[in-house]
């Protein structure tokens, strides 16, 4: 999971176990509990992306997915 604002710590997938490099960012909140301004963020790689989408989708969370651009893939800021 990334924190708010916070530089990438892994790219590895989210889902549990799993230590594939992630491609997709599963960006959402808990409407029950987060404000609107706190968004969490998972990451997942290609074999576990419609798994994580669909545990957070079955829930009702606002959810966003987009693929995973790394700064270096960037490029300068």
């Amino acid at each position: 999971m990334i924190g708010l604002g916070a530089e990438l710590e892994t790219t590895n997938c989210s889902r549990a176990g799993c230590r594939e490099s992630a491609g997709w960012r599963l960006d959402w909140r808990n409407p029950r509990i987060h404000a609107d301004d706190r968004v969490k963020t998972w990451l997942a790689c290609d074999l576990h992306v419609d798994f994580l989408r669909g545990f957070l989708v079955s829930r009702d969370f606002p959810l966003a997915v987009s693929p995973l651009v790394t700064k270096s893939e960037a490029g300068p800021a």
